[in-house]
């Protein structure tokens, strides 16, 4: 299913005239230097330099190419120097001969016959070409062993650009018979089935060179004698398509992908539109650089979050789909792989920021924030690098399929708050959503009075005795938060005699000053502490959950009293 939809994909990606995507038999490549030949063969002039200025090399469509293992495999009419020139500077020049020779093989083959100047051009070069000659080129020393291409001097683009080369590239392909044939697993059809598949690229951790989503090379993989790719047999078309839109998703300037450390998330639908957009909106992604498209997401993600499906996402009906990835040596692993419809992608997402709901304590924190922007706030010292992969996968695939958020989604949020003492809105609510969701707890955006949870009301109670620390002894070196806050959440019965307890003295101090304040927070506290069970008590300990309540309540309660001073700042 995976397979099939990335080769419909491809196909929709053709459609397009803006997607730029190559044709079956051709790929992008990074090229470095350009050799100009005159009609006779011989080189004119210099290399051309084709790095940018910080020396990464132009990416270009080019034939192919070949996906290369421990064999020679000679690219059509472009590749390293040692195919090319028969120099790689490496220490082995029998490996570089046969190289060079598969190389001039290659292009005799497919320009035979081609009545083009650039191809009798190239094919003179190569059948008068000595690789000894090879040094002797200026600039040698930055151009061995790189990727090289060829143009005819004196007219614009590259030889492979050429038409009579790209119509012998593709005869050569539809003559090509040495695969052999199966049925394909995608597209039902019965053809060539190659051995391997092209590289995918762009997943952080994954080997340089690119990793396989489809591999067999060891025999345990292998059955009925069938070797290598066979076993999962797919047609070379196929096979490229696949292979070419999953690279497109994930290309560095990619808008449909949202990446944290080693998990790779992509996503398409299967008509163009703003579904796209908006998800890698909701989700992280990069971010528009039209600043009208970016209010509108935000709009969009209002309006979901309302339970109102935006006209502008398109059919509710349409195919959408998520693939996780991540790395695994040479291969990718599906971390998860979800489908579905446009308008059910938007009901979730829009079903998780209604689990989300808190009210803010600064206008400039997100409304609707990315789980991106999330995990980052759970990530040590909030730096992106800290942040785990395996929850972002797991929460994405959350939010995208209406599932329970992860149980280590609540361990998290609450172990960062322990380490570091800090309750903030992203933190509670995401406390608040697994709550609500994973435990069908019901707890509204702002203070709930009525709530009879012990571990919320305790999170008041600890919100008032913090108070009035902060009315007593305005700027207290050690504030009963940082003393006593893990400990209070986590053993109540140990702590909370001690502290309200000492409340009663600072309460002592606001009365001489504030008689009234000190009377409404007197009865805030006589109103919790009464309503908790006498023949109980504080409980001893509270599990994560209760914990997590403790957070809310404490949150909610300290909200609460900062809405009420602006109100009254306002009056």
């Amino acid at each position: 299913m995976i397979l099939q939809a990335l080769n419909q994909y491809y196909d929709r990606l053709r459609a397009d005239p803006e997607a730029d995507v190559p044709e079956f038999g051709f790929g992008r490549q990074g090229v470095h230097f350009c050799l100009s030949l005159d009609r006779s063969g011989n080189l004119a002039g210099r290399p051309m330099d084709l790095r940018d200025e910080k020396g990464r090399p132009d990416r270009i469509e080019v034939p192919g190419p070949v996906v290369r293992t421990v064999g020679v495999a000679s690219n059509f009419a472009w590749d390293n120097t040692g195919y090319v020139l028969g120099d790689d500077g490496g220490d082995n020049p029998e490996r570089t001969a046969r190289t060079h020779a598969a190389f001039k093989s290659l292009a005799d083959e497919v320009l035979d016959g081609v009545d083009d100047e650039g191809a009798r051009a190239l094919l003179a070069f190569l059948a008068d070409w000595d690789p000894a000659r090879a040094q002797e080129l200026p600039g040698w020393e930055d151009m061995v062993g790189l990727n090289v291409v060829f143009m005819l001097d004196g007219e614009p683009g590259f030889l492979h650009d050429r038409p009579a080369f790209r119509q012998a590239w593709r005869e050569h392909l539809a003559a090509n018979d040495e695969f052999e044939t199966g049925r394909c697993l995608v597209t039902g059809e019965v053809g060539p089935i190659p051995p391997t598949h092209a590289k995918i690229k762009g997943v952080p951790g994954a080997q340089t060179a690119g990793a396989s989503l489809i591999s067999f090379n060891i025999d345990a993989a292998e059955s009925y004698g069938k070797k290598q790719n066979l076993n999962s047999p797919v047609l070379e078309r196929a096979a490229f398509g696949y292979a070419t839109a999953l690279n497109h998703l994930l290309a560095p300037d990619s808008p449909r992908k949202v990446q944290v450390g080693e998990t790779t998330v992509v996503f398409w639908s299967d008509a163009p539109g703003e579904a796209e957009p908006f998800f890698g909106h909701a989700m992280g992604g990069k971010r528009a650089e039209d600043d009208g498209l970016t209010a509108r997401l935000e709009g969009y993600l209002s309006a979901v979050a309302r339970g109102k499906y935006p006209e502008a996402l398109g059919r509710a009906e349409t195919p959408f789909y998520v693939l996780g990835l991540s790395p695994n040596a040479a291969r990718l692993s599906v971390r998860f792989w979800h489908v579905g419809t446009v308008g059910e992608m938007a009901e979730n997402v829009g079903e998780h920021y209604r689990t989300l709901a808190l009210q803010r304590r600064f206008d400039s924190e997100p409304e609707h924030p990315s789980p991106w922007q999330l995990l980052k706030e759970l990530a040590p010292q909030r730096d992106a690098k800290n942040m785990s992969p395996l929850l972002f996968g797991q929460l994405v695939r959350s939010v995208v399929q209406g599932l329970p958020y992860p149980q280590t989604l609540l361990s998290a949020a609450i172990g960062r708050i322990r380490a570091d003492k800090e309750v903030n809105y992203l933190r509670a609510a995401m406390i608040k959503a697994f709550l609500v969701r994973n435990r069908k707890q019901e707890i509204p955006m702002t203070l709930d009075t009525t709530n009879t949870n012990i571990g919320y009301r305790l999170g008041r109670l600890f919100a008032i005795v913090e108070r009035i620390q902060e009315e007593a002894v305005p700027g207290a070196n050690a504030t009963v938060k940082d003393r006593f806050f893990a400990s209070a959440a986590a053993t109540p019965a140990r702590i909370f005699p001690i502290i309200v307890k000492n409340a009663q003295h600072g309460l002592a101090k606001i009365r001489k000053d504030k008689p009234g304040w000190a009377v409404n927070l007197d009865k805030a506290i006589q109103e919790i502490v009464g309503g908790i069970d006498a023949a109980t008590g504080f409980p001893a300990s509270m599990a994560s959950e209760k914990q997590g309540m403790f957070i809310l309540g404490y949150y909610q309660q300290r909200q609460d009293f900062y809405t009420k001073k602006e109100k009254n700042t306002e009056d």
